[in-house]
C-alpha cells in the first residue's frame, strides 16, 4: 500500500508592527513659526496612523526650545528615555537640525539609539540610519546645522550690543521689585519694592542675611512663584543688584562661541554700565553702604569648614555625628568623629588622614570604572524594567498626553485664522494666551506626574551615575573634587578600618581605608 503524505504549507508569518514616534522642534517664537510646530505634529500624527503596519507611540514635540543642548528640551530627552525603556522601533524627524545643531550631542545620541536597535529618518535630507553604512554624510549635515546655529546666535549678539551702547535696557526676565513694560521698559511693583527695601534696611542695620531670609520666611512673604522660599543666596543678590539704583550693567555673564553655554563674566567680554536706564527702588547712599559692609564682612570672614570637598558629607556609624577637620600643626589634615573629640572614651571612631579618604574615593571609583557592567548595568537594567511596567498604559499621562495635543492643534487653527484674516490682532492675543498659559499648565502636570515616582527618581539618579562613570577617566590617579561631588552624596566610617560610601543613586559601596590617626 502506498503510503500518501500529506504537505501542510507553512503559515505565512504575521507582519511585525512597528513602534514608530515623531520628534518636532522649532526654536522661535515666530508666529509662522508657531503654526509650522502645530503642522508637523499634525502631519506625523497623521502619516504614522495611515501608514501600514506603523503603530504610533507618541508625538515628542518641543516648542521654542535651542537645538543646540539638549538638557532644557523636555520631550527630546523623554524620547531618549523611551528608546531606552524598548517602547520605540523607529524615530521621524523633520531634518538633522530639528533633532540637534550640536555634531557632538546629535552623533551622541544617534550612536545610543542605533545600539538600542531604533532607526531614525530625517525627512529633509533623505537619511535613514537603518541602511546608513558611514557616519560621514550626518556628521557633514551635523556640522552644517551647527554652522547655521553660530551664525543666527552672532546676528543675535550683534543686536543685542548695538541696543545696549544706544542705552536701552534689555532683559528677558525683570529682577524683584520690577515688571516688564512695553518689551523694553521697568516699572516698579509696589509689594515687592518694600520688601527690597525692607531688606536692605535691615541689613545695614545689622542684620545678616541669613536672619533676614528667615524673617521673610516666618512672616509667610511669597516669591513670584507663590512659594514662601527665601535664601541666603537670594538676599546678597538683592544687595549686589545695581537695578535697585536704576542702573544697568549688561553682560553680566556671556556665551561660548559653541557650544552656547553661559559663563560669568569676569573680565573676558567688555561690559557696558548704564546710569538711570529705569526708575530706582534704593538710593545710591543705601546701596553704596550696603557694598561697603559686604566687603568689610567677607575681608574678616573665616573661612567655614563647607568650602572643603569632604564637608557635611563625613558621618561617624558607630555614634551617628559628624566628622569634622583638623589641621594640625605639622599641617596634616584629618577627620575626626565629634564625639570622639570632646571625649576619646564616648566614641572608639577616631581621626582619619584627610589624603587616605581621598585615596579610598579614587579606588572605590576606579572599580566602578573597571566593573560597570557587573555593577550598574545590571542594576539600572533592572530598575528600567520596574519603571517600563509602572507607566505601561498609565491613563493619566495618556489623557495629559491628548491634551496637550489638541492645545498645540488649537494653536495651529488660531495662527491660521489670523494669517487669513479671519481673527483680529486683539482676538488673536487673547485666544494664544489662554491657550499658551493652558499649554504650560499641561505641561507641568506632566512633569510632576514623571517625577511622582520613587522608581522614576532613582532609576534617573542611577542613570546619571552610570553616566558620570562612563564620561570619567578610564582610570584615576589622583582626587578628582568635581567628579567625587557628582558621584557621593555621604561618607560613613563604619569602624576604624573601613568607609561606606553612598552615592547620589542611593547605592553603597565599602571601601577599606589605612593611615588611621589615633
Amino acid at each position: 500500500m502506498e503510503k500518501i503524505t500529506t504537505i501542510i504549507p507553512p503559515k505565512g508569518s504575521a507582519p511585525a508592527t512597528l513602534r514608530v514616534a515623531a520628534y518636532c522642534r522649532v526654536s522661535t517664537d515666530l508666529e509662522e513659526q508657531a503654526s509650522s510646530y502645530a503642522s508637523q505634529i499634525r502631519s506625523y500624527t497623521e502619516l504614522i496612523r495611515q501608514h501600514e503596519g506603523w503603530e504610533l507611540v507618541d508625538i515628542y514635540a518641543d516648542e521654542a526650545v535651542s537645538g543646540t543642548k539638549t538638557d532644557k528640551r523636555e520631550d527630546f530627552n523623554r524620547l531618549l528615555a523611551d528608546c531606552r525603556k524598548g517602547k520605540i522601533d523607529r524615530v521621524l524627524v523633520k531634518s538633522i537640525s530639528r533633532f540637534s545643531r550640536n555634531t557632538k550631542d546629535c552623533l551622541a545620541a544617534l550612536r545610543e539609539l542605533m545600539r538600542l536597535g531604533v532607526t531614525v529618518c530625517f525627512e529633509k535630507e533623505n537619511i535613514d540610519t537603518g541602511t546608513l553604512s558611514s557616519e560621514l554624510m550626518l556628521s557633514v549635515y551635523s556640522s552644517l546645522a551647527q554652522q547655521e546655529s553660530v551664525s543666527i546666535s552672532q546676528n543675535g549678539r550683534q543686536s543685542y550690543r548695538r541696543r545696549m551702547e544706544r542705552g536701552e535696557f534689555i532683559t528677558a526676565k525683570p529682577p524683584y521689585g520690577y515688571r516688564l513694560v512695553n518689551g523694553r521698559e521697568l516699572e516698579i511693583v509696589p509689594e515687592e519694592a518694600k520688601v527690597i527695601r525692607r531688606v536692605f534696611d535691615a541689613y545695614l542695620g545689622g542684620q545678616s542675611a541669613k536672619e533676614i531670609a528667615d524673617s521673610l520666611i516666618r512672616e509667610g512673604i511669597r516669591d513670584r512663584k507663590g512659594n514662601v522660599h527665601w535664601t541666603t543666596r537670594q538676599i546678597y543678590y538683592w544687595l549686589s543688584n545695581e537695578k535697585y539704583i536704576g542702573d544697568t550693567l549688561c553682560q553680566k555673564t556671556y556665551r561660548l562661541e559653541f557650544p552656547f553655554t553661559q559663563k560669568i563674566n569676569n573680565g573676558e567680554v567688555e561690559q557696558i554700565y548704564v546710569e538711570g536706564s529705569h526708575p530706582a527702588i534704593i538710593s545710591r547712599e543705601a546701596y553704596d553702604k550696603a557694598q561697603t559692609l559686604r566687603q568689610f564682612k567677607k575681608k574678616h570672614k573665616t573661612r567655614p569648614d563647607a568650602t572643603f570637598p569632604l564637608s557635611l558629607k563625613m558621618s561617624c556609624g558607630v555614634c551617628g555625628k559628624a566628622l569634622y577637620r583638623r589641621v594640625a600643626r605639622s599641617g596634616s589634615v584629618s577627620w575626626c568623629c565629634g564625639n570622639h573629640l570632646k571625649k576619646a572614651g564616648s566614641c572608639p571612631i577616631g581621626s582619619f588622614l584627610e589624603s587616605e579618604i581621598y585615596a579610598a574615593f579614587v579606588r572605590m571609583y576606579n572599580k566602578l570604572r573597571l566593573h560597570e557592567g557587573i555593577i550598574l548595568r545590571p542594576a539600572l537594567v533592572q530598575m528600567e524594567d520596574l519603571e517600563t511596567a509602572l507607566h505601561r498604559e498609565n491613563p493619566a499621562m495618556l489623557e495629559i498626553n491628548r491634551d496637550i495635543a489638541q492645545a498645540t492643534e488649537r494653536n495651529y487653527n488660531i495662527s491660521k485664522l489670523r494669517a487669513s484674516g479671519l481673527l483680529d490682532a486683539n482676538a488673536y492675543s487673547a485666544q494664544m494666551a489662554a491657550n499658551t498659559a493652558q499649554l504650560t499648565s499641561l505641561r507641568a502636570k506632566r512633569r510632576k506626574l514623571l517625577q511622582s515616582s520613587d522608581i522614576d527618581e532613582a532609576a534617573e539618579a542611577l542613570r546619571q551615575t552610570v553616566e558620570t562613570i562612563h564620561q570619567g577617566p578610564e582610570r584615576l590617579e589622583e582626587f578628582d573634587e568635581p567628579l567625587f561631588a557628582e558621584l557621593v552624596e555621604k561618607i560613613t566610617v563604619s569602624d576604624n578600618n573601613h568607609l561606606r560610601f553612598q552615592l547620589h543613586c542611593g547605592m553603597e559601596l565599602m571601601e577599606q581605608i589605612g593611615g588611621m590617626e589615633t
